[in-house]
């Protein structure tokens, strides 16, 4: 399942991220999003949805969410 399916308030773990996009995947892990860690989707807008690594909040647009598969 991707993040952008993921329901709010729920904890997720991060299990990869899906993209040939060397830049993505550094900005993602800049921000403490990669495989192994802890995630919530704190809400969920039309074409964006926030969430919660490491006790801070980013607004991200669903495209972006569509790319880390959680489980």
């Amino acid at each position: 399942m991707n993040l952008s399916n993921a329901k709010c308030s729920e904890d997720y773990t991060v299990k990869n991220i899906i993209t040939d996009d060397e830049e993505l995947k550094s900005f993602l892990f800049s921000l403490g999003c990669y495989s192994g860690e802890k995630i919530t989707v704190v809400s969920q807008k039309k074409n964006s949805c926030i969430l919660s690594i490491k006790d801070a909040r980013y607004n991200i647009d669903k495209e972006l969410a569509k790319a880390i598969e959680v489980y």
